[in-house]
């Protein structure tokens, strides 16, 4: 049935409710019949005070607070609040922790790309097995962080100078063993999107992304390097110890949504290279700064931006000290709620059943959007 009445459009309203749109999330959609003519991204319903509470905050305090951003990376989150204080403050970091920085910053990526692929393709109607074959393989690692950190998802885990607690022998043998199994859930699912027809047909010249587009609006991630923009952080800034490990950025062709589901598995190899460098390379020694107090600890004053490339795009840590032990101010840029700022573009004469599809592919967490 058409959805045009008596000449005017038909408005939907899609959500909050609905449970597709990877949170609580609304999308007020003007159709033509069934093709998007007018779409309006509606947030704030998880709207939590969070960098208000930052600011009357001590600046360790602030750490568990960074779990809920993208509560899917509670691990990178950890790394690109402590990166920023630890410009602020001037503070070394030990080469281990360095190192168990990098292999559980990667983890998370793995983790969180695999959902990524379950949850789209859910959003496209195959219900079921899909996300759990990706969640089966989420739980492995989660069951790493558990066993590291205490907690499955609220780690907690990074400290100012070095990480909380250290991995012992048993702890990396089985991460080793993870890794190592990893390509060929890998392997299974890229056959399993390169040769359905179906995730063909719903996915490429679904969404285009323009190179231009995606600079302009600060799209980062791999939105960004999908519509081929060769530009990530840990190659361009060169934190932690990045520098050390040989590993390329892949990039997409056309900007669309298949690209960007493709630039998931293929950053998961990344991923995986990195980790058995790391691995190898990693070695005996301390895992926090000494020099660090953890009571009392007040930076100078001053300011700093600290950002790392995350999982869904760059996370950084805007920060104004007064030389007290509260942050004068605190700011995060979400990446989540910026690569969501293009998602009419990207709707724009496609059908309405593509929306879901469309947003699905920006890989989003409302924590963090709405902060």
């Amino acid at each position: 049935m058409s959805a045009r009445l008596e000449g005017e459009l038909l408005e939907v309203s899609m959500g909050p409710q609905h449970p597709s749109t990877h949170g609580v999330f609304r999308m007020n959609v003007a159709l033509d019949g069934e093709i998007v003519v007018k779409l309006k991204p509606v947030f704030g319903y998880l709207h939590r005070n969070h960098e208000q509470i930052g600011e009357r905050t001590s600046y360790l305090g602030t750490m568990p607070y960074t779990d809920r951003l993208d509560y899917f990376n509670s691990m990178s989150n950890n790394w690109g609040y402590a990166l920023a204080v630890e410009k602020l403050a001037g503070v070394e970091v030990p080469e281990r922790a360095q190192y168990l920085r990098v292999i559980l910053a990667e983890l998370s990526r793995l983790q969180n790309h695999a959902s990524l692929l379950g949850f789209l393709l859910s959003d496209m109607g195959a219900w079921g097995t899909p996300l759990m074959y990706a969640f089966r393989e989420r739980e492995k690692v989660l069951d790493l962080f558990e066993s590291l950190a205490g907690s499955r998802m609220m780690c907690d885990y990074m400290r100012f100078g070095g990480c909380r607690v250290d991995a012992d022998a048993a702890w990396m043998e089985r991460a080793k063993k993870i890794v190592y199994d990893f390509p060929r859930f890998l392997d299974e699912f890229e056959e399993l999107i390169l040769e359905n027809e179906i995730v063909i047909a719903r996915t490429q010249h679904v969404g285009r992304v323009s190179a231009e587009l995606a600079i302009s609006a600060g799209i980062t991630g791999p939105m960004l390097r999908a519509s081929g923009v060769n530009y990530d952080l840990r190659k361009v800034d060169g934190y932690g110890f990045y520098p050390r490990f040989k590993f390329r950025i892949p990039l997409g062709e056309h900007g669309d949504t298949y690209d960007r589901l493709m630039m998931r598995v293929l950053e998961m190899r990344e991923s995986i290279d990195i980790l058995k460098q790391a691995f190898e390379a990693i070695t005996p020694g301390p895992i926090t700064n000494p020099k660090v107090k953890v009571r009392g600890f007040r930076p100078p004053a001053g300011e700093c931006y600290g950002r790392i490339e995350g999982p869904k795009g760059e996370l950084g840590f805007y920060l104004i000290s007064d030389g007290t032990g509260t942050p004068y101010r605190y700011h995060v840029r979400a990446p989540s709620f910026i690569n969501l700022t293009i998602l009419e573009d990207m709707c724009l004469g496609h059908t309405v059943a593509d929306v879901m599809v469309i947003l699905g592919s920006i890989d989003i967490v409302m924590g963090e959007v709405d902060r």
